[in-house]
């Protein structure tokens, strides 16, 4: 078995697809299939489940996939280690995020600190960010829901506050704290289900025994204010929103009386992972510009 069989199985096992992976991999459709049936010979076991067109990874797959991921994470970290070694470049840092807005002052310090380096950023939901991690795609990964787990190491740098906004005129306008019960009826503007707002939304509502009623949800949740001003409905807004929109807010902010109506910005790494003197100072950054200083 050799290196590019293996990168070929972690693409396929990617993707689900083998057309997908043979795109990402810039190769012809009928080598990656012949190299992932090669594999399987030489294992002895298959590694997909086949029916059709499609291919999904079975059990075995992913056990092996595991594996794979993390000795090729190895391989691409010593291959990074030995180029710190040699001076090669000013090197590369690449960051995962669900949302970006909060890494601007981070990014503007590590720019004026390390001006040469280049900096990769990807969003992505939570769902995603262990599997970047675990692949060495990343060297971090800022989430705002719980990340955790074996291999896995993390800093809390933020505890922020969520609040309701909605929109002039509202019922609830003029009103300074509001119970999730006294919401069953209200349509709510939220992100798809997987991102930190809909996860935090459809959580405090199951502790009601309720279920919201989202009728706007999408990826972009810079645009949740407008849409709410729109009279699309309410929704979860974290302090921070509320302190950057400031005077010209186009909302109305009240306070959710609930328990645990917060978010959590998390910095994580892999845990042996190597990290480059770049990357160790895009930590020593995030969390000298982030975490709350102590009073």
């Amino acid at each position: 078995m050799d290196l590019l069989s293996l990168r070929y199985f972690q693409a396929v096992a990617r993707h689900q697809h083998i057309s997908r992976a043979a795109e990402e991999l810039r190769v012809a459709q009928p080598s990656v299939s012949r190299t992932i049936i090669r594999l399987e010979s030489e294992l002895g076991v298959l590694l997909f489940d086949r029916q059709g067109r499609r291919i999904r990874l079975n059990e075995h797959g992913a056990a092996f996939l595991l594996r794979v991921e993390r000795a090729l994470a190895d391989l691409d970290d010593a291959r990074r280690e030995m180029a710190d070694a040699a001076g090669a470049g000013p090197g590369r840092v690449a960051v995962t995020a669900e949302t970006l807005l909060q890494l601007a002052g981070v990014l503007a310090a590590f720019r004026a600190h390390r001006p040469g380096v280049r900096v990769h950023l990807s969003q992505a939901p939570v769902g995603s960010m262990r599997r970047h991690l675990s692949s060495a795609e990343v060297d971090f990964a800022l989430a705002s829901q719980p990340l955790a787990g074996p291999g896995l190491c993390s800093v809390e740098l933020v505890r922020e506050e969520v609040h309701l906004a909605v929109p002039p005129g509202h019922p609830l306008a003029d009103r300074d704290s509001v119970t999730v019960a006294e919401l069953a009826g209200e349509d709510f503007v939220s992100t798809s289900a997987g991102h930190w707002q809909r996860t935090l939304l459809d959580r405090l509502f199951a502790r009601e025994g309720l279920t919201p009623r989202v009728v706007c949800e999408g990826d972009e949740a810079a645009a949740t204010p407008e849409l709410i001003a729109a009279g699309l409905g309410i929704g979860l807004m974290p302090a921070v929103a509320r302190r950057t929109l400031g005077e010209r807010s186009p909302v109305t902010w009240l306070r959710l009386d609930a328990e645990d109506c917060h978010r959590t910005l998390t910095l994580v790494w892999r845990e042996n992972a190597y990290l480059s003197p770049a990357a160790l100072d895009f930590r020593r950054l995030a969390m000298e510009q982030l975490m709350p200083v102590e009073s």
